[in-house]
């Protein structure tokens, strides 16, 4: 029995000998496997895209295995390379471990991510006007885009469009900038007169140019034509790496940008306007135009001066603005003379004289956006013969305002036909019925004379006041009279007590308004 515990002894000591050999030969021979820290986990299997790329000790040295990878892979091409890489690192608590070298696990990514590879980024611009961004191959399609929005303004090919960088911007963003080849040639033939009447020349030329008198240009003197061009809409152009599919043709960006289309932009109404005219003028059909407002309900709705309206204009991408120099010959029409009167009203006025047109040569720069005139300035005029200016004498004095001639009060007959009237009455009234208790104050609508103040056949007791613009209210059916004819009232003066007296079915106020003795509808009139 001792003889077999001592040979068990001899196996175990042999056992744990063969064992640190092993380890020795195993730390001799495979450096790579080392012995960890027990720190939780220490050991690291890296996966990229679901394949296993090696082990490591650290997360971050895994990270920074892949950017050497995609540092490498995108030194491979001389364009942008895309390519998916989804790693994960799998950990656990070892006491020995294998570890691969970071340049075994870089290869391994740089392999991998070659396979996930989607497609090679071309180097591209983006144009951006507005909210309007297209994507293009290179500057040369992109300057060929912008000189195709000018040349349909530009005829003779007289200007040509370049890109510079935005000095307005930090980053390197390009910007237009368009240049005309009259002004370059110019400039280039001045600068060579300056070489040549260098010293005493250039002394001389001074002298004359001072002592030259100033002559008025004649009409043939003028180089009518195109004489400035620009684009009225910011573009910016930048650098960008894309794939084929987000790059749009030429020939279709050419397409987008130079195509009118609808727009929606602001109108405001002017002196003399009506809905029909707005919808002609800016050409859409006025059913359109009503359907974009929701302040108008119909072609009947009311607008006023400075009222604002959305309607659509037809405006390209990219618009242009450019100014030419015309001749024309024109009939035209002298400014208004106004004389004032100061005792008119506003609403007042007479024609003195009639007018008659002139006739006119005429040199002008006409500015534009796009086919749109927007300004006209006049650079010489010869008149052939005078116009003959209208002359308006006008009233100054602001008309008098008219406010309802009770307190409160229920509205019991409004203005016009009815179907059946207090027998007496007329089928059509011609006015404005208050009921209110007898004897409720009756107020001046409006300052003026009283012209009647008494018993009216049909109105009872009345009150006729005429006032200063030609105008003349009446008061019926009242109970009291308080003024006399020939008396002077002012606005919301105490004139009379309500009453039921006359053709009236109750107490009640019967008001008319009468403009060159017509009656109107007082509701029109009232503040």
């Amino acid at each position: 029995m001792k003889k077999l515990s001592r040979h068990y002894k001899k196996i175990k000591i042999a056992y744990i000998k063969v064992a640190m050999t092993a380890i020795f030969i195993a730390i001799l021979f495979f450096p790579n496997y080392q012995k960890l820290e027990s720190t939780g986990d220490n050991i690291f299997t890296v996966y990229l895209n679901g394949a296993q790329m090696g082990v490591t000790d650290d997360p971050k040295r895994a990270e920074s295995c892949l950017i050497a990878a995609r540092k490498r892979l995108a030194a491979s091409s001389d364009e942008l390379v895309l390519a998916d890489g989804e790693m994960n690192c799998e950990g656990a608590e070892v006491l020995w471990g294998l570890l691969d070298d970071d340049s075994v696990i870089i290869s391994n990514m740089t392999a991998e991510l070659r396979k996930s590879v989607k497609e090679t980024l071309n180097r591209s611009y983006t144009m951006k006007i507005n909210e309007y961004t297209v994507n293009l191959a290179s500057t040369e399609e992109v300057l060929a885009l912008l000189q195709a929005s000018i040349n349909k303004y530009d005829t003779k090919h007289e200007y040509y469009v370049d890109l510079v960088l935005d000095g307005n911007r930090e980053l390197n963003v390009l910007t237009t900038q368009i240049y005309s080849t009259t002004e370059q040639q110019e400039q280039e033939e001045a600068a060579k007169e300056v070489m040549a009447s260098a010293g005493i020349n250039e002394e001389l030329d001074k002298m004359l140019a001072d002592v030259e008198p100033d002559v008025e240009k004649d009409f043939s003197d003028y180089e009518l034509g195109l004489q400035m061009l620009g684009f009225g809409d910011t573009v910016e152009v930048v650098e960008s790496y894309l794939q084929n599919y987000e790059l749009t043709s030429l020939e279709q960006a050419i397409e987008e940008v130079t195509k009118e289309q609808e727009k929606e932009q602001i109108y405001e109404v002017v002196s003399g306007d009506t809905l029909s005219q707005i919808a002609e003028k800016n050409e859409i059909p006025l059913e359109k135009l009503i359907a974009m407002n929701e302040t108008i309900e119909d072609e009947n709705s009311l607008i006023r001066v400075g009222d604002e309206l959305i309607v659509t204009v037809p405006e390209p991408e990219l618009s242009v603005e450019r100014t030419e120099e015309v001749y024309y010959e024109e009939d035209y029409e002298a400014d208004i003379i106004y004389k004032d009167n100061d005792e008119w009203y506003t609403t007042q006025t007479k024609t003195l004289q009639e007018p008659s047109a002139g006739h006119r040569k005429v040199v002008a720069d006409v500015s534009y956006r796009n086919n749109e005139e927007v300004g006209r300035e006049i650079l010489k005029e010869e008149i052939t013969y005078e116009a003959v200016p209208k002359i308006v004498e006008r009233g100054t004095k602001i008309p008098p305002t008219y406010i309802k001639p009770i307190s409160g009060g229920r509205q019991s007959s409004g203005f016009g036909r009815r179907k059946a009237p207090t027998k007496g009455a007329s089928t059509y009234h011609k006015g404005i019925d208050w009921a209110t208790p007898v004897g409720t104050a009756v107020m001046a609508s409006s300052a003026g004379t009283v012209a009647k103040a008494g018993w009216g056949s049909g109105y009872g007791y009345v009150v006729y006041i005429n006032h200063g613009d030609g105008r003349q209210t009446r008061y019926g059916h009242l109970s009291k009279i308080l003024v006399k004819p020939g008396q002077t009232v002012s606005q919301g003066q105490k004139i009379a007590l309500s009453g039921n007296t006359g053709v009236s079915t109750g107490p009640h106020v019967h008001f008319e308004i009468l403009i060159n003795g017509v009656q109107v509808n007082p509701l029109n009139y009232l503040n």
